[in-house]
């Protein structure tokens, strides 16, 4: 069957541009190196929350519109793999946190016997919180009842070259865009967690510096509990340090003292696709076809799933 458009790459951005348009009727074919399950997307921490993502105001409606397509995703977390979770983000107050703060149902400060030892301040919140591997599973299953496919291990030399089998293509390839389109601007943010036996730990816990390289989050999974973790720029390395891993459990049993003798599951590398800002427009190829993109999202892919899949079907559309 003949495809309207083919997305170009599997990951959160690909995999929820595909099902917002399939889910519109067209044909969607998406191509990808890899399989979901092997992507940046599936070893994702994976709480809703703006981070290490630009532009400001446009993250903010992107964020808020995903929020509300996620709650109601967490209606059925068995199927879909998002659950609404309690948590604390530590070291900022409401008015610190950036314009979509205030769009969030229920976030609020925390009050003084809330205060997580060693912080301030701090806020609270229920948001999603997804397990990645079981989400991804879902968006390709709703992706085939609208009719669309995922092919994986195709990977391409050029963005035409999906573009000669489709007068549409969708550029969700993060750091793929580097070489693909090509993007030098496009440059990875690494990061390292560690999953370990859940002690006991119902809420999440975050505390991270969109300039910093170590952070401290802790995110109950139903496989585990991911620590983390690390945010090292424009280093390509996949491969676990010992050292570092240590060092993230020993930040994270600073707040949950039964981390530290947990027992650990596995040690994860993932590289955040980043970009001075998100690239989410349209050009059209010197044969006459359209060419979106939808790369760039840094630290909050999830974060901005939905609203940016909803803003490509625009540029489609248009």
């Amino acid at each position: 069957m003949a495809s309207d458009v083919i997305v170009v790459g599997a990951g959160i951005a690909g995999l929820t541009s595909a099902v917002v348009l399939a889910e519109r009727g067209l044909r969607v074919a998406v191509w990808s190196r890899e399989a979901p399950a092997e992507t940046t997307s599936a070893v994702a921490g994976a709480l809703w929350w703006p981070y290490r993502i630009d532009p400001e105001e446009a993250v903010a409606a992107w964020s808020l519109r995903s929020l509300t397509v996620l709650a109601a995703l967490a209606a059925r977390p068995e199927e879909t793999g998002v659950r609404l979770v309690a948590g604390t983000y530590a070291g900022a107050g409401p008015a610190e946190l950036g314009p979509w703060a205030a769009g969030v149902p229920g976030l609020r400060a925390a009050m003084r016997g809330e205060l997580p030892p060693g912080y301030g301040r701090a806020v609270r919140v229920h948001v999603p919180l997804l397990d990645m591997p079981a989400h991804l599973a879902y968006l390709q299953r709703r992706l085939a009842a609208a009719g669309g496919s995922v092919t994986a291990g195709r990977p391409l030399s050029s963005l035409a070259e999906a573009a000669r089998r489709a007068p549409t293509v969708v550029n969700c390839t993060g750091l793929g865009a580097r070489h693909l389109v090509p993007d030098p601007g496009v440059y990875p943010v690494q990061g390292q967690l560690v999953v370990v036996e859940n002690p006991g730990v119902h809420e999440w816990f975050a505390n991270a510096d969109d300039r910093g390289t170590d952070s401290v989050y802790v995110f109950p999974q139903p496989y585990g509990v991911v620590l983390g973790g690390t945010a090292r720029s424009h280093v390509w390395d996949r491969a676990p340090v010992p050292s570092t891993a240590q060092a993230i459990i020993a930040r994270c049993a600073r707040v949950h003292p039964g981390l530290g003798s947990s027992r650990v599951l596995a040690h994860r590398v993932g590289l955040r696709p980043a970009r001075a800002a998100v690239r989410l427009e349209a050009e059209t190829l010197p044969g006459g076809g359209r060419l979106v993109h939808n790369y760039g999202h840094g630290g909050a892919g999830v974060t901005v799933s939905w609203g940016c899949a909803e803003a490509v079907a625009g540029l489609v559309g248009g």
